[in-house]
């Protein structure tokens, strides 16, 4: 028997908050978290700015010795959890079966500034300088297997990996778990801390990242002069948990998760396919399995990086998955002109913005969009905020390697 699947908890650190709530009222505020690159000197790089993680010292949070056995991405993603966890009170004793309790954390580039800290050692100081803590550190799992350590989550755990749709899958993947009787709950979400020179560097070169040194106008989904996508960091987590176990505990539940698309352009390893038939399917695919019906009032966070080829391919996928009618009739808006492109961060904190949509009936902005591309025609709610009646939210992601990813959300009723 197939089993219907709760949000019932939600946490996050991101360029705009450094817990769930205040990442929602800086989403729902139109404020950004874009600014000068601050992490390292970028005096010599093509881009100057990015979305950072701000008033955050792992030091603090988890000691000094703690804190340096850990990649960022590791301790970002610890702190996601933990919120997560307690939100769904899902942290005292005995309120769940831990060997039914799962994690599917992944992250997109892992601990890349952990790689690169222990080969500067290396070249620099020879091997022996190479922390004994190098490799837990840098591998991409390793947020997943400390989330599971801390609460003690004995059932399913699949970090996923892939690119920028890591967390969109990760929860989907989460979801069809639960659905099918695998696990009661499950800790699922992304995180990632990216922002490294290497990284800049290679993204640049690869022409994805802007080129405006300006952060109050350089992302800008949708728009005809948007030049690229500006590079963020975080962690957001969703738990995920079987409908009749979190109504038995009185649990909060945020809204209903329904359906999931997972499909791969296999066409080009950094591009989207320009005919959007890859994203369409997975949206299709979502679409169906939730039963939604778009007409009866349909919020789409959109991937909405503000690259060139994304926004068109996506608003033609859109199209071509929901009918250009009804494409036309939904709400639609893109978080990262806020955020940033979180990576393997992204889908997550985008699908905990699309829950709360749903809960509070309030669309967030497009921010900088204010010169429309005449190929991105559809209702992307710029520059604020508006109220709208949502009973289905959709959050999409798509990743280089051509991986696509749709998650359908519904409105709780009592």
């Amino acid at each position: 028997m197939e089993r219907r699947v709760a949000i019932t908890g939600l946490g996050a650190i991101t360029p705009v908050g450094n817990t769930a709530a205040e990442s929602w009222e800086s989403l729902k505020a139109g404020k950004s978290g874009i600014g000068p690159i601050t992490k390292f000197d970028a005096s010599n790089q093509r881009v100057k700015v990015a979305a950072e993680v701000k008033n955050f010292d792992a030091r603090e949070v988890f000691g000094v010795a703690e804190a340096r056995r850990n990649d960022p991405f590791v301790h970002y993603a610890i702190v996601a959890a933990n919120e997560a966890v307690a939100d769904a009170g899902l942290d005292g004793e005995d309120v769940i079966d831990r060997e039914r309790l799962g994690v599917y954390v992944g992250s997109g580039v892992g601990g890349i500034e952990s790689t690169v800290v222990n080969e500067d050692a290396l070249v620099k100081s020879g091997p022996n300088r190479v922390s004994p803590f190098s490799i837990p550190a840098m591998i991409s799992n390793m947020a997943a297997g400390q989330i599971a350590i801390r609460h003690k989550c004995y059932g399913p755990t699949l970090p996923v990996v892939t690119a920028c749709a890591t967390s969109t899958h990760a929860i989907g993947e989460a979801f069809r778990a639960i659905k099918h009787g695998y696990a009661d709950a499950i800790i699922a979400g992304g995180s990632e801390a990216p922002i490294v020179p290497v990284a800049v560097a290679g993204f640049a070169n690869a022409k994805a990242l802007t080129r405006n040194p300006d952060p109050a106008t350089a992302c800008r989904p949708f728009d005809a002069n948007r030049d690229g996508f500006v590079m963020g960091e975080g962690a957001a987590i969703l738990v995920l948990e079987e409908m009749e176990h979190a109504l038995a505990r009185g649990a909060h539940i945020y809204a209903e998760i329904c359906g999931y698309g997972n499909t791969c352009d296999a066409y080009h390893i950094t591009s989207p396919d320009p005919n959007a038939a890859g994203i369409a399917r997975a949206i299709s695919q979502a679409v169906t399995e939730a039963d939604c019906d778009p007409s009866e009032g349909l919020y789409i966070n959109a991937h909405g990086t503000s690259t060139k080829l994304n926004d068109a391919s996506e608003t033609a996928g859109i199209k071509l998955a929901l009918g250009e009618e009804a494409a036309h009739e939904v709400k639609i808006s893109s978080t990262k002109s806020m955020t940033g492109h979180m990576l393997g961060a992204a889908g997550a904190i985008e699908a905990l913005a699309s829950v709360k949509v749903l809960e509070e009936k309030i669309v967030p902005p497009t921010i900088n969009l204010v010169d429309a591309d005449p190929d991105c025609d559809l209702d992307y709610t710029p520059g604020s905020a508006v109220e709208f009646d949502a009973k289905w939210a959709l959050s999409d992601s798509l990743g280089f390697g051509g991986h696509n990813a749709a998650l359908v959300f519904k409105a709780f009723e009592d």
